[in-house]
């Protein structure tokens, strides 16, 4: 009983040093991090305690907290203290990957939330990276530098992927589009994912739709086919009739993706995590990123409603555009968050179509060409776009040969600023001029400020000159070459932009499915050339709606343009006065004013643990002459002092641990 009671007492005075230690080191703290630096400190000094001085003495029939009083109590709680900080210190010191998103998602539960999460995943987690340890992942890292290497490493890749199953396999898809990032040898592995998926039962089929549905079955259709004529890993998709005899397909969300998605999808960011510490490879690609993205777009797609809005969307989009292409009718009725109906529309894939482009003599040029425009509308125009133009997505209609597009659970959206950066980065492939693709670039990265205008130019013309001599250059090495011009001056592309440009990748992979001799870049110099004749003639076709357009923006400049002669005046009479003071607030900038506040904290916190150090050894130096009761006091006093110094100078050393990282 009385052990039981001292144990009690030591895991309250850990609880007290874990709530204590956090507040002290900061933000974000990673959770494991943490636990263990509290548990080894209180072990380590709780021995020390132990076998230094409480066994000396009867601690058992004296509760700790009466004698927390005791000089001795303080000093090991307080060493408790200190050492949890300093493990911490150690454990920031040697992890190289810095503060995860983990960390941060993980800093906004409680603790108990945490733990079961934490707990949940473990078994998961640990079998895959059995799984990616057992196939080499680690070791063939250290090593793909020769091509031969890397061939192996893309082979354990793939198999890891596949043997960890599900979500996994459908990353490795995804990945396998990714020709701007992946060389042809990781391109060919990971196209070789295959996704076997078992259909669901008729039974819990038929459980979806009268859970789904407002009406019973036999109310609303009038036939509806069990055997699913797709399956994938998200859902899959079944022929019915309407009671009006349309002929629909109706897509159902499987009933275990979002619990799948709620485990695998965290298990699939930590792995990425890991992956990207073990290796300088996957953290130049972005590893994690591209698994935040993948995981962020998936738990879209798992809401069906979301999907049929994006259709409509798009629908409309394109009502009025002169490339005709068609989308399939969403009957909005009959949609929810797990069910979509749309219209059934006959047609197959571009990638299975030979037969079909033979029988309607189509012309495979024109088909791609009015594919690609229409995608180049959607983006540079409408501002909302279909985000994975893979053969799957591209039909040829069976009855007049039109494009069908399917499948809009993901698509992208541009700004009017970033719709004007791809028009220019397009001009300016036309005309060949590093400003103009300079000028667009910045419209499209989120720090364009720290962009250098003169080197950026230099490095863009020399992408310009490898393409300026040749008939033709693959698109995913221009779209390459931008993201790494990009990169190597330290700015990024909005996360939608990036989108855009990975799509006209997969996009040109598709049209070389429709015409193998289907050049992306001419063509996109066509369109560019056609869009600026359009836009220099448009006034002159549509006089009426140009005259309009005139009369909206002075309507708006009337206002300004009365109120320009006085603040001339205004500024004339300052200048003449000597008023006029030009300078420059470096606070104006959000980013300088949150760096110099940072240091400036820092530096002050700096300088108050200096003072509390010099202080205390001055204190003790002058208690070394004093005999008397005094001494104590000064004793006390010098050791809180330096005590407190300790813990300022390595939360400070955990601050710029992280700053470094970041």
């Amino acid at each position: 009983m009385i052990f039981l009671k001292f144990f009690i007492q030591i895991l309250v005075v850990s609880g007290l040093i874990y709530f204590v230690s956090g507040r002290l080191i900061g933000s974000n703290i990673n959770f494991i991090r943490r636990i263990l630096s509290v548990v080894i400190s209180v072990t380590l000094t709780s021995f020390v305690y132990w076998y230094t001085y409480l066994r000396h003495t009867d601690f058992l029939y004296e509760p700790m907290m009466q004698a927390v009083t005791e000089v001795s109590t303080l000093i090991w709680i307080g060493s408790m203290l200190l050492i949890s900080m300093l493990l911490y210190l150690v454990f920031e010191l040697f992890d190289s990957s810095g503060i995860t998103a983990r960390d941060h998602r993980n800093g906004k539960k409680n603790i108990f939330l945490r733990i079961r999460s934490y707990w949940r995943q473990q078994k998961r987690l640990r079998q895959v990276f059995k799984i990616a340890v057992t196939n080499g992942v680690v070791q063939t890292i250290k090593y793909a530098r020769q091509r031969e290497n890397e061939k192996e490493l893309a082979v354990a890749f793939r198999v890891t992927l596949e043997q960890c199953g599900g979500i996994f396999i459908k990353f490795g898809q995804v990945l396998s589009t990714r020709k701007e990032l992946f060389s042809p040898i990781f391109i060919a592995e990971l196209e070789r994912l295959q996704h076997s998926v078992k259909p669901l039962p008729s039974e819990q089929v038929t459980k979806i739709l009268e859970e789904s549905l407002p009406k019973p079955m036999n109310e609303l259709f009038a036939s509806f086919q069990m055997e699913p004529i797709a399956a994938a890993s998200i859902g899959q998709v079944h022929k019915a009739r309407l009671k009006n005899f349309d002929e629909v397909v109706v897509k159902l969300l499987r009933p275990e993706v979002k619990g799948i998605m709620r485990d695998d999808l965290e298990i699939l960011e930590e792995f990425a995590n890991w992956l990207s510490r073990k290796s300088t490879w996957a953290e130049s690609l972005g590893f994690r990123e591209l698994a935040k993205g993948f995981a962020d777009g998936l738990r879209e797609e798992i809401h069906l409603d979301i999907e049929a809005r994006n259709t409509l969307q798009v629908t409309k989009a394109l009502a009025k555009s002169e490339y005709k292409v068609r989308i399939p009718k969403i009957y909005t009725e009959y949609c929810y968050e797990n069910i979509i109906v749309m219209e059934y529309i006959r047609g197959k894939s571009v990638a299975n179509a030979a037969a079909e482009f033979s029988r309607l003599e189509s012309d495979r040029r024109q088909f791609a060409r009015t594919v690609l425009y229409s995608f180049f509308e959607q983006m540079l125009l409408s501002g909302i776009f279909h985000a994975d133009p893979h053969p799957g997505n591209i039909h040829i209609d069976e009855t007049d040969g039109t494009p069908i597009l399917l499948d809009f659970g993901a698509v992208g959206r541009l700004g009017a600023t970033q719709q004007e950066g791809l028009k220019l980065i397009l001009m300016g492939i036309h005309l060949n001029d590093s400003s103009t693709l300079f000028d667009g670039l910045t419209l499209l990265v989120e720090n364009a400020d720290h962009a250098e205008r003169t080197k950026m130019e230099q490095a863009i013309d020399q992408i310009l000159l490898k393409i300026s001599y040749v008939d033709r250059i693959p698109t995913e090495e221009l779209i390459h070459a931008l993201f790494t011009v990009v990169r190597d001056f330290g700015l990024a592309f909005y996360p939608s932009v990036g989108l855009a440009l990975r799509s006209l990748v997969t996009l040109d992979g598709t049209l070389r499915v429709i015409d193998p001799r289907f050049d992306i870049f001419t063509e996109a110099k066509d369109f560019s050339s056609a869009y600026m004749r359009a836009s220099f003639l448009k006034p002159f076709k549509e006089p009426l709606a140009a005259k309009e357009r005139i009369q909206e923006e002075l309507s708006m400049l009337i206002p300004t343009l009365r109120k320009m002669p006085r603040r001339v005046d205004q500024l004339i009479q300052r200048i003449e006065s000597g008023k006029i003071i030009l300078h420059h607030d470096v606070f104006s900038d959000e980013d300088n004013a949150r760096f110099i506040t940072n240091l400036f904290s820092r530096f002050v916190l700096l300088l108050v643990g200096i003072t509390f150090g010099i202080i205390s050894v001055a204190l003790l130096a002058i208690s070394q002459f004093i005999h008397d009761t005094y001494a104590v006091y000064l004793n006390t006093a010098a050791y809180l002092g330096l005590f407190l110094c300790a813990i300022l100078l390595v939360r400070l050393s955990i601050q710029a641990l992280r700053s470094m990282k970041q």
